[in-house]
């Protein structure tokens, strides 16, 4: 399956400097208590405590948002992607390198916290086999990937009036791993 769908789970800027921008995307109490779960497991990352951080859902179903959960729980899926025509559609920038975002599961709640590494704008025909692997979804081939997102995108740019094409503009990110509530025992973040 696929990635980001940022109109059914609406993102959610937390710590933010702009009023403007929480009011409009709203606030998750639980998503704020799973940050601060976060920062008092691993003092030593004080330095995060007063970063913005994104809450969002992978996928465009609670199905596909907890698969996709799931897969970066695992430490499988390190890489995702998202259309660079919803972002604008929405009015918002793509995620930037040292973005945070707390993944929701199906259910809307919180799995695990993340890190972008890397940000780069790459057109659909042109992502390589390393990031389709690193997506780590199905059986982690670029045919693969291009089959399940072909079918993702097809579902989702329709929301706004768009169709998948194969230089279309995808934002793709690399991300580490930094909080996973079921591994908090081993000492360090991730």
């Amino acid at each position: 399956m696929s990635d980001h769908k940022r109109t059914q789970f609406k993102s959610i800027i937390m710590n933010s400097d702009d009023p403007d921008l929480v009011k409009k995307l709203g606030s998750n109490e639980t998503a704020r208590l799973f940050w601060e779960q976060f920062l008092a497991h691993y003092p030593e990352l004080a330095s995060y405590q007063e970063r913005p951080y994104w809450v969002e859902a992978f996928g465009d179903s609670p199905e596909l948002a907890d698969e996709l959960a799931g897969l970066v729980r695992s430490g499988v899926k390190t890489a995702t992607c998202s259309s660079l025509w919803e972002w604008q559609a929405e009015g918002l920038s793509p995620p930037e390198v040292g973005a945070i975002t707390i993944v929701l599961d199906g259910l809307g709640v919180p799995a695990c916290i993340i890190e972008t590494l890397a940000v780069d704008v790459v057109p659909f025909n042109q992502v390589d086999p390393d990031f389709a692997a690193a997506e780590g979804e199905g059986d982690r081939s670029l045919q693969y990937w291009r089959e399940a997102h072909w079918r993702f995108f097809t579902r989702t740019l329709a929301k706004i009036g768009r169709q998948p094409s194969p230089d279309m503009p995808l934002v793709c990110e690399k991300f580490r791993l930094i909080y996973n509530p079921a591994r908090v025992n081993d000492g360090k973040p991730g």
